[in-house]
């Protein structure tokens, strides 16, 4: 993809359906690659980073295909049934997937190399080595253990019941799966809850998790088939809720959004802010979903921190912009996690709106970005980060002037249509690639 220019968009109007959760389309796979027979999946996002989990799983034994219907199909290899690759796993830009698949195989009798992108090969995978690790898997990483690396799993996980230093819905995940086939139950206790899509997707394919409070355990047994409907993901949802928001006269309806209270943190925030969205519940089928409607709205700045973090740590990049736009400052707090994303994405905050005018405070776990500011069109580029790319073209539609945008490619890992929405919504090309 070429750079993106943005410019002063019209009134945002209409519907739209966001593409596939992301996070429940890598679960669905994995899942469904470790259980017995045959699992269906409808709304599998179509990304880079999901088409890279299903490669690694097929390298893994599993058998996934895309059928004429637009489903997707997997046979899995039942529990414990994965078999040694005769290449790396290149995971791309996907941590979740490096992260899960790390508990996946870790409960296997096998060698695995696992490596990505120049990105996520500086992400640190200590905080699920080390559980890992207590569970009986070995490795051998880069320094600051980071990837590529050498994965051992164990013949036989051992059982443990381990407390995250930090919630993280990543981590807590790795150690279930390899859960699945240890030698007894195993938990995980968090600081505050993360996202649950894990323990709602395991009790699908009929796992027995119990959750308590802040901890989860689960019983090892096998895994059966079943069928998945992949909700909207409400993470791409929130570029358009916050466009609908900031945008002079918009109001749109977003169908089949994913709305799963571990990850509705945004919709709190907006709520606070004065932008009020408006939910109308649709049947749930595993996930809870909904349809999501908003329109301008005049907002004010709040404090986000604490168990909210976890809720909305992706959002982060896009609720800097409709924070600049309130009136009032917002802070954003406890969000230390930002560093180690696809980019620093607190710097990054700072540095690319910094270039279109914004002035954001940057702060070690966080930021304060003052309100009542005005976006100018400039030069930005997102780093390679597909969040900050989609929150700088979201910014474009209320500068004054061209935004022109560098390092866009990155946007086909989690919303391979962003563009083509953007622009039905405001009935007129106001994000384009360059010539």
């Amino acid at each position: 993809m070429q750079p993106l220019t943005a410019h002063p968009s019209g009134p945002l109007k209409g519907r739209a359906r966001p593409p596939g959760d992301k996070s429940i389309s890598h679960r669905a796979l994995m899942l469904g690659a470790s259980a017995i027979g045959e699992t269906r999946i409808a709304g599998l996002l179509e990304g880079e980073d999901v088409l890279g989990t299903a490669a690694a799983l097929r390298q893994l034994g599993a058998t996934i295909e895309r059928l004429d219907d637009g489903t997707w199909r997997v046979r899995g290899r039942g529990t414990g049934g994965l078999v040694e690759p005769d290449d790396v796993l290149d995971l791309g830009n996907s941590g979740t997937a490096a992260r899960l698949l790390l508990g996946l195989v870790a409960s296997h009798d096998m060698s695995v190399f696992l490596t990505g992108d120049a990105s996520l090969r500086g992400r640190p995978m200590g905080r699920v080595i080390e559980p890992l690790q207590r569970m009986g898997a070995a490795f051998a990483a880069r320094a600051g253990d980071r990837l590529p690396l050498l994965l051992r799993g164990a013949s036989l996980p051992v059982p443990i019941r381990y407390e995250l230093p930090v919630a993280s819905a990543q981590v807590k995940s790795a150690i279930l799966l390899a859960g699945l086939r240890a030698d007894g139950p195993v938990s995980v206790t968090e600081p505050a809850a993360s996202r649950d899509h894990s323990e709602v997707m395991l009790r699908m394919f009929g796992a027995r998790v119990d959750t308590h409070e802040r901890t989860v355990t689960l019983a090892p047994g096998p895994l059966r088939g079943t069928t998945v409907q992949v909700p909207g993901d409400i993470s791409s949802a929130a570029f358009l809720l916050v466009a609908a928001a900031i945008v002079r006269d918009a109001r749109i309806t977003l169908h089949r959004v994913g709305v799963n209270p571990t990850r509705t943190g945004l919709l709190d925030v907006l709520d606070v802010m004065g932008a009020r969205v408006q939910l109308t519940e649709g049947a749930k089928d595993g996930e809870a979903m909904a349809s999501l409607t908003l329109g301008s709205t005049e907002l004010t700045g709040t404090t986000v921190g604490g168990a909210l973090i976890p809720r909305l740590i992706d959002e982060v990049p896009v609720l800097a912009v409709a924070a600049a736009l309130a009136h009032g400052t917002t802070e954003i707090r406890d969000a230390a996690e930002l560093r180690v994303k696809e980019s620093d994405r607190i710097a990054a905050i700072a540095r690319e709106l910094g270039r279109m005018g914004v002035r954001v405070e940057e702060r070690p776990d966080g930021m304060a970005i003052p309100g009542a500011q005005h976006f100018r069109g400039a030069h930005v580029a997102s780093g390679g980060d597909h969040r900050m790319a989609m929150a700088l073209c979201v910014a474009g539609l209320v500068a004054e002037g061209e935004t022109i945008v560098e390092d866009t490619e990155c946007i086909g890992t989690s919303y391979p249509g962003f563009v083509e929405t953007v622009n039905a919504l405001a009935d007129a090309p106001c994000v384009e690639e360059l010539p």
